[in-house]
């Protein structure tokens, strides 16, 4: 084994939130208006409307759609994986993250108004997860960038609830653009401008109306943060980058190994959890009956409890420490998927109760998870460290996309019948156990060494 000489200093420094200064509330919220102006990429499009428009009978069968939809994905997470490390790397070293964040969330908002060109076809099928595919990259990558600014507006003893305020208002923010589009667009006979729902028009304008909310609730956030002056490191190649990562992931390994393991854990559970969200309206339409207006009352009153959970969850987690609150989550979420995959013919009415319920658990896991990570990474180091965060969680990335695919061949073997997408559910129950049982026996951040 290396020796701890043989680490970067850089890995074992302080950590950026113990020199973090305090901050006024409003920079937290200006902070927080970029989960807030970039969450109709999650909540309208790849959750609750325009990955619901793809698995429509217009595009072909509810298993041809939804294996197509479980490859893409698949394909998104790998290509996350692939980039994270050299773009993470381009971030830290030239000391423009925030330049990068702004692209990339321009960027993002140009991706979600484009997918307006995808008509209700089986030929724009492809087009359609295409595009999908790739705004489902530009914003995994522009989330490193955007994790790694939560230093300069947290500190050790905030950095909870400001991580569950983030999630918090991207919940809320979902679902104040998702009800403006259901009631402008999708509900009416004719809705604003003359919008029908003849050839899929409605659920296209919504898509432009995502870009711009994208575009115009980010201007907070980046009237606030500020790239830091810091003296620009030379730009290295891809084999390099990916020899810098390894380096990073070698000095964790003898500075703080407990590091690693949570890297690891949350690896696979953040993959479930990313599951719950790709899949979770999927089902709720191909396996209980739900209309798409339904899906879209579901997704709002969903976002409501998600959000205020999240913020409730996130001021326990700087009292109990993120740890308790991610494995009450997942404990939580492996037992609700489990009731949905055994009650699928239950009726719609089951799904309402045990679907709002998962959305109780997922929003604080997910904050908690940044939250833990972002007390141990080092000064200097954000962009490299999250970008190594989600690096590690992409390479798994593809886990959650295909288990679900499998079940639901799996389900048909097993069945004979046309429609097993419920079957679906248990292969991201099964990614939740898997991050579960490897998160039990990490350390609390508080005993991980990182000096």
């Amino acid at each position: 084994m290396s020796t701890p000489s043989a680490v970067p200093a850089d890995i074992s420094g302080p950590s950026a939130l113990d020199t973090a200064p305090p901050t006024a509330k409003r920079r937290v919220l200006a902070w927080g208006m970029w989960d807030w102006g970039t969450q109709p990429f999650n909540t309208v499009i790849t959750t609750f409307v325009f990955s619901v428009y793809l698995v429509s009978e217009s595009f072909g069968t509810t298993n041809q759609t939804s294996t197509a939809l479980s490859v893409s994905t698949a394909l998104a997470g790998l290509s996350v994986a692939l980039l994270a490390p050299v773009l993470g790397q381009n971030s830290d070293r030239s000391g423009r993250t925030v330049h990068h964040l702004r692209t990339q969330t321009w960027l993002l908002a140009a991706l979600s108004a484009s997918l307006f060109v995808v008509r209700p076809e089986p030929g724009f099928l492809w087009v359609g997860l295409g595009l999908l595919a790739v705004g489902s990259v530009v914003s995994e990558i522009a989330g490193v960038n955007y994790n790694s600014t939560i230093d300069q507006v947290a500190t050790q003893r905030t950095v909870g609830r400001v991580s569950g305020f983030g999630w918090g208002m991207g919940y809320l923010g979902g679902i104040i653009v998702l009800l403006l589009i259901y009631f402008l667009f999708i509900q009416p006979d004719v809705g604003l401008f003359g919008v029908t729902g003849e050839d899929g028009l409605d659920i296209r304008v919504s898509m432009v109306v995502c870009g711009l909310w994208t575009l115009v609730f980010t201007v907070p956030t980046f009237l606030v943060l500020k790239d830091r002056p810091r003296e620009r490191a030379p730009r290295v190649g891809v084999v390099q980058s990916y020899r810098l990562v390894w380096r990073s992931i070698h000095g964790l390994w003898v500075v703080s190994r407990h590091t690693v393991y949570f890297l690891l854990a949350s690896a696979l559970f953040r993959d479930g959890l990313a599951g719950v969200f790709a899949f979770g309206a999927v089902l709720a339409a191909g396996t209980f009956g739900l209309s798409a207006g339904d899906v879209i009352v579901f997704g709002a009153a969903a976002n409501v409890i998600a959000g205020v959970a999240t913020m409730l969850f996130g001021m326990l987690d700087d009292r109990l420490g993120p740890k308790r609150v991610i494995l009450v989550s997942l404990g939580a979420l492996v037992v609700l998927g489990i009731l949905i995959f055994v009650l699928h013919d239950a009726g719609t009415g089951t799904f309402w109760v045990l679907g709002l319920l998962m959305t109780v658990f997922v929003g604080p896991a997910q904050a908690a998870s940044r939250s833990f990570l972002a007390r141990l990474v080092p000064e200097g180091k954000g962009g490299e460290i999250f970008g190594l965060y989600a690096t590690t969680g992409r390479v798994v990335s593809f886990l959650s996309p295909m288990f679900f695919g499998a079940f639901i061949w799996i389900g048909a073997a097993v069945t004979g019948a046309d429609n097993t997408q419920y079957w679906g559910i248990l292969g991201i129950v099964l990614v939740l156990v898997a991050g579960l049982a490897v998160m039990l026996p990490v350390k609390e951040h508080t005993e991980h060494t990182v000096s």
